[in-house]
């Protein structure tokens, strides 16, 4: 097949950690052509969604990991598998660039589904499974963030459409900066913020779990920093393996159908003792870190629902 990754630069990523580079890896272990293209090269052209790109091939080795060919423009409907795999924030840029791949339904696969990548944001679609959820709230005013806080005492504050931990702030009850926050983030963006009530249980970790259309593979476990209340390991939150607990299942067994039926094929749903967070449709991460726990092919169960969505 020929697969096309829209990705942030490839030749800048953490080949032990990054799980595009782990994809593509596999892709091309299974025969397939790679093309890689930056988001802001993908265009609408009288009809045809093209990208100015590389093909390339990747290899185990850090720092020459990429090798790419020459400059090529492309149309993308020439291609069986577009992968949307740059990283958020999830802004306008961002939505844009799905409302362009969703031009190539019937063409060619995009992987996680576009439409539903907009539609769904990590935040947002947890808002369908309260039970699920701790008490959340999404607001921009300042008096209704205050009226929530003083419900619970004790906070997560976040911005809604952010990503790898930057931003988050724990409220306790003795904080005093809610107000100096709210300027701070109503300041630089037009955006609401998102409120969760503070899970004790995010000492012990915060569990990411893996579904392959729809269906969990496995878990790791990212354990916050001492001092820090954030467990993302972007800012050293510090992976461990952990299996799935009947929660975990139960969670699972919830949303795994609708991510299925909406083409959301590689999700990574965050889970806190037994509340889910958030779910990860945009680009999740973690394959790699469970691939090494668990000794299991993540990758390979990826393309292989792939492919049988092909045919």
């Amino acid at each position: 097949m020929k697969i096309a990754f829209q990705m942030d630069p490839i030749q800048s990523v953490d080949i032990n950690a990054d799980s595009s580079f782990r994809l593509a890896e596999e892709a091309q272990a299974r025969g397939h052509d790679l093309f890689f293209y930056s988001p802001d090269k993908l265009a609408y052209d009288e009809g045809k969604i093209l990208a100015l790109g590389h093909s390339f091939t990747v290899r185990r080795v850090q720092g020459d990991h990429a090798v790419l060919g020459p400059e090529t423009q492309v149309d993308l409907s020439d291609f069986d598998v577009v992968w949307l795999r740059q990283d958020p924030p999830f802004d306008m840029n961002y939505i844009t660039s799905t409302h362009l791949l969703d031009r190539l339904a019937g063409q060619a696969l995009v992987v996680n589904d576009p439409f539903w990548v907009r539609n769904y944001p990590e935040k947002l679609l947890v808002l369908d499974f309260p039970d699920l959820t701790p008490p959340t709230m999404i607001a921009r005013d300042l008096e209704t963030i205050k009226s929530f806080k003083a419900r619970h005492q004790d906070i997560i504050l976040k911005p809604l459409y952010g990503n790898g931990g930057a931003g988050v702030f724990r409220l306790d009850v003795n904080d005093r900066n809610l107000t100096s926050l709210h300027e701070l983030f109503t300041g630089f963006s037009r955006e609401p913020l998102i409120a969760q009530k503070f899970l004790p249980d995010v000492s012990d970790g915060d569990k990411r779990i893996i579904l392959v259309d729809g269906t969990p593979v496995g878990a790791i476990n990212r354990v916050p920093a001492k001092g820090e209340t954030r467990s993302n390991m972007h800012v050293g939150g510090r992976p461990e393996k952990i299996g799935l607990s009947e929660r975990d299942l139960e969670i699972c067994a919830r949303i795994g159908p609708l991510l299925k039926e909406k083409g959301q094929i590689f999700v990574g749903i965050d889970v806190i003792g037994d509340y889910l967070t958030e779910i990860n449709v945009t680009s999740p991460t973690g394959i790699q870190e469970l691939e090494r726990f668990d000794d299991v092919n993540i990758a390979e169960k990826i393309w292989e629902a792939i492919e049988g969505r092909l045919g």
